[in-house]
């Protein structure tokens, strides 16, 4: 199939060369040409401007946007929409709100174009994993994809769950579950790590070597998962995070779970603190802290804010 694709970062690049290795021909624009020159390097098809783009895309088109969401988001739609026709499709693969979705669906309907929002999870391990992807949109703009789709995702790692904006929604509550994990990690490694610290009683004083814990916990232990994969693999290459502030970002779909509960009335507290553990730490680091940093950067390539 070819599709054209919009944004070449750390998982865009990685989600064409997945395409491109199972046969399809993918049609590249990215801001910055040397990225574009890459890609078509490794057997994408270039293009230096959206109109080449949309013009090497066979009828009916369709354009997948992998860039930041908000404003980035909103000028690629903008500049796609003076060059597309009635019957193709858009698809925003970012991290955006769902609420843009449902705003930008019956603009686009109204002018004949199909909107698809794609969440996508898999950071820079997709590759050679696949992308977990959770597709929302009108079914008759979806199904076509599915070509796309099947390729990028694992076996069983994509569906479609729900008209437009239903995407975007689950990937929120994706990533906030994602905060929840992750901080649970955090608190008991540091929890563990103290154990050994001046001013601890004596015989509650343990010396934890929290790498090996890691790596024994992946086998058999009920909170085995990939995150702890990704934990255990940190730790290995530094048990102590030294290159780590703890400086802990947050990317937006953590604080639109938070308010969309706040919205329907659900109680979601531990999700909540882990974003509010996320603030407090560019306040005052812990091991902790370190260890989600380390975790963000293990998946999603995430560095720190200096």
């Amino acid at each position: 199939m070819r599709i054209g694709f919009i944004g070449l970062g750390r998982m865009g690049a990685n989600m064409v060369r997945r395409l491109v290795r199972d046969g399809h021909e993918i049609v590249v624009y990215n801001r910055t040409p040397e990225k574009t020159r890459e890609a078509e390097g490794e057997g994408a098809i270039a293009s230096y401007s959206i109109e080449e783009l949309v013009g090497k895309l066979e009828k009916p088109r369709a354009a997948w946007i992998m860039v930041p969401a908000g404003d980035a988001t909103e000028a690629q739609i903008a500049e796609l929409m003076e060059h597309l026709e009635p019957g193709d499709t858009i698809v925003d693969g970012g991290n955006t709100n769902f609420h843009d979705d449902q705003r930008r669906h019956p603009a686009l309907k109204a002018k004949g174009i199909n909107y698809v929002d794609a969440g996508v999870s898999g950071g820079v391990w997709g590759l050679k994993v696949g992308y977990c992807l959770m597709v929302g949109g009108e079914a008759a703009a979806v199904e076509p994809l599915v070509p796309i789709f099947t390729t990028l995702a694992p076996p069983n790692g994509y569906m479609h769950v729900g008209g437009p904006g239903a995407g975007h929604y689950v990937k929120m509550v994706h990533n906030g579950i994602e905060y929840g994990l992750m901080q649970a990690y955090a608190e008991g490694f540091d929890l563990m790590r103290s154990a050994g610290k001046d001013g601890v009683p004596e015989g509650q004083r343990y010396d934890f070597n929290v790498a090996a814990i890691a790596e024994v916990w992946r086998r058999g232990s009920v909170v085995a998962s990939w995150l702890l994969d990704l934990t255990s693999a940190a730790l290995a290459e530094s048990p102590t995070l030294e290159r780590f502030t703890g400086h802990v970002s947050d990317s937006g779909e953590g604080r639109w779970t938070i308010q969309t509960a706040v919205e329907t009335a659900v109680p979601v507290p531990v999700l909540a603190e882990s974003l509010f553990a996320r603030f407090r730490s560019r306040q005052d680091h812990t091991f902790g802290d370190k260890l989600l940093s380390a975790m963000r950067e293990q998946f999603g390539g995430h560095r720190e804010q200096k």
